[in-house]
């Protein structure tokens, strides 16, 4: 039997089914997103809960004419669906297939990329006051949800509508998540709103309106009276006392209910986001509107799929999953622990013995490993929401007053905060410690989910320690230690399992600025290699280092721990040592350690050459795993290792066969 789905190639044929068959089209929809995503993993809450919505705007709006932003745009699954790309979507987050979020690159059905929260509304602003000045008439959609209204830049945008254009729709996906339960005011004045019992009433009464609207003036008219009469009844929910003085519109005695129309747009709603009749009729008036106006829908993070309703912090970003039960699928026996795990719980050992430490996230309380804090110790740990510069701030102004936080942020989301790392932390000195999860690459998410430059935008700082551990123990340490400091301490970890090995019962204090020798020169009589390995890179140089002495090469073999101090004493003597000296970090090669590195020797007069193995001065793709991508740019033992050889030309061959010989 032939799908609905498989006859949509494009918005054009969205509009060409009936109101039944577009019911089917969502049932369809759904069952092609839990089925492609058991595989692939991927945004499954979120993707189920716009079905209805994505359907309705494509049945409205004609993109690519009309501009969809889409807030985070990880919801945008549908979207792709509906806009040419079904065939591919078993791709999704897959080497060489379609990209988890929006991309301009893919399909002009993509008006603007994004992956991080709260950029929608400024976007689809700066676009709307674009097709003001060059005077065309398409229809700028902003698709937003409560959690965005958590970030500050939802709100510059908002404070910037009224006054820049007449014509934008935004669109309020209101599913009270972001990944996490939403916090907060706004959370909680949203849901005052909708759960307000005569404001209820009169939506009701607002949509069974809005259901029969007839298109033209007679709308226009009868939407304004209903607008006015059916909010200014509210008087509990943010509301002026009625008054016999008209309001400065002239529409009556009511002042404006909503926030929405505080900042000057028109709000309408709520209403049911997963009503496709009703959701068509509304898009349909708010086209006709000459006036900024908000359509505030309710919806259900993962409509359709029980597992992803009962636990949709789980399902809002998955790995693959059974189908029929939405149990994840097992690890391998003997895995090593997450890299996140390891740091929530040795925050909670940490936390017990030292009454000044605190934990900070911002709506990542599970990928940060923060949900161990919260479990054990509620009272010790802050979820602020997708709030990255607040949290920031937060946790000086804490630290001003004697304790000491902990703030766990992804290292691409810790960029939108620089500006207060800079001025309100390490100008300060303030002792706030960074753990920046998922730095190097977080393969299925890509470009937007990287955390390819930390090490460059916090070097350059005064004030700071700047740490990556090579394995979890080493991560425990670091920890430890940062909680003995009295300025900013930042440390660096990867997305993942971590490498498997023991966690010491007590972690130790590790001096600062002091890079460990893992491996010393054996004085064998080969051309001599120091391979200096960062972080989780450290394996991939001892590994190097093995297929070089194999090959008669005399390797020492360094964990730098720091990147900020750079131990200095400890590369100089490497580098003055060594005849060739390799750097290996999972950064972007400009500005990284290794840059660190030839800034040093250029220092220090050392003119040993410096190999660099790490990601190149561009934006690194999605893959399916993270290997794939190390392959494909070099971050590999074989690359590192023919580096390292193509330094000694037909030297290295001949001093390998001589050792063989003897």
């Amino acid at each position: 039997m032939s799908r609905y789905l498989d006859m949509v190639d494009g918005p054009e044929h969205v509009k060409n089914l009936t109101a039944s068959q577009l019911l089917q089209l969502a049932d369809e929809i759904r069952q092609e997103l839990i089925s492609v995503l058991a595989r692939n993993g991927g945004h499954l809450g979120p993707n189920l809960g716009v079905v209805e919505l994505t359907i309705a705007l494509h049945r409205v709006f004609n993109s690519p004419r009309d501009k969809f932003v889409w807030d985070v745009s990880h919801q945008c699954y549908v979207h792709k669906m509906l806009t040419g790309r079904k065939n591919r979507f078993g791709t999704i987050r897959t080497t060489g297939g379609l990209n988890g979020f929006a991309l301009r690159t893919e399909s002009p059905h993509d008006c603007y990329g994004a992956g991080h929260a709260g950029t929608a509304l400024s976007a689809a602003l700066g676009m709307a006051a674009a097709r003001d000045k060059r005077g065309s008439n398409e229809n700028i959609v902003c698709i937003f949800g409560d959690a965005a209204l958590t970030n500050g830049i939802s709100f510059e945008a908002l404070n910037n509508v009224g006054h820049t254009t007449k014509k934008f729709i935004g669109i309020l996906n209101d599913n009270e998540w972001s990944i996490a339960k939403n916090v907060g005011a706004i959370s909680a004045y949203l849901n005052k709103l909708i759960t307000n019992p005569r404001y209820n009433k009169l939506a009701r009464d607002f949509q069974n309106f809005v259901r029969r609207l007839p298109k033209g003036e007679l709308a226009l008219k009868l939407a304004h009276k209903a607008e006015g009469g059916f909010k200014g009844a509210i008087t509990d929910v943010g509301l002026r006392p009625k008054s016999d003085v008209p309001d400065s519109d002239g529409r009556g005695g009511y002042g404006s209910p909503i926030i929405f129309e505080e900042f000057g747009l028109r709000y309408l709603g709520p209403i049911d986001g997963h009503d496709l009749p009703l959701l068509i009729s509304t898009l349909e008036y708010a086209k006709t509107c000459d006036h900024p106006i908000v359509i505030h829908i309710l919806t259900q993070k993962g409509k359709g799929f029980e597992a992803a309703i009962k636990f949709p912090e789980k399902f809002h970003g998955t790995g693959p999953y059974d189908m029929k039960t939405g149990d994840s699928l097992p690890a391998k026996a003997g895995a090593p622990p997450m890299y996140q795990d390891v740091m929530g719980q040795t925050l909670v050992k940490l936390c017990q013995k030292d009454n000044t430490l605190v934990g900070i996230t911002a709506a990542m309380p599970s990928g940060t490993g923060m949900k161990h804090l919260e479990k054990a110790m509620p009272d010790r740990y802050y979820d602020v929401g997708i709030a990255e510069e607040h949290a920031v701030i937060f946790a000086a102004g804490m630290a001003t007053m004697g304790f000491h936080p902990v703030v766990a942020i992804y290292s691409t989301f810790l960029q939108r905060a620089y500006d207060c790392i800079h001025h309100d932390v390490c100008l300060q000195n303030l002792p706030v410690i960074f753990c920046m999860d998922r730095a190097g690459l977080s393969a299925n998410d890509g470009p937007t989910h990287h955390g390819l430059f930390d090490i460059a935008y916090l070097r350059c700082l005064p004030n700071v320690v700047a740490m990556a551990p090579k394995d979890e123990d080493e991560l425990a340490d670091m920890m430890f230690t940062a909680t003995h400091q009295n300025r900013p301490t930042f440390i660096r970890y990867p997305r993942g399992a971590a490498e498997g090995v023991p966690i010491k019962e007590q972690p130790e204090l590790l001096e600062i600025g002091k890079a460990e020798v893992v491996q010393n020169f054996s004085s064998s009589g080969g051309r001599k290699v120091a391979l200096f390995g960062l972080g989780p890179l450290n394996t991939l140089a001892r590994k190097a280092a093995e297929q070089l002495m194999a090959e008669g090469f005399d390797c020492a073999v360094v964990n730098p721990r720091f990147t900020k101090p750079l131990d200095a004493g400890t590369h100089e003597f490497f580098g003055k040592a060594a005849d060739v000296l390799l750097t290996l970090e999972d950064h972007a090669l400009m500005g990284g350690y290794g840059s660190a590195v030839l800034e040093l020797f250029s220092e220090k007069g050392v003119t040993t050459p410096v190999v660099r193995i790490g990601w190149p001065d561009q934006f690194i793709e999605h893959a399916t795993t993270q290997d794939e991508l190390r392959r494909k740019y070099g971050l590999t033992v074989e690359n590192a290792v023919a580096k390292v050889k193509a330094q000694f030309g037909d030297t290295a061959a001949k001093v390998t066969r001589l050792i063989e010989v003897a």
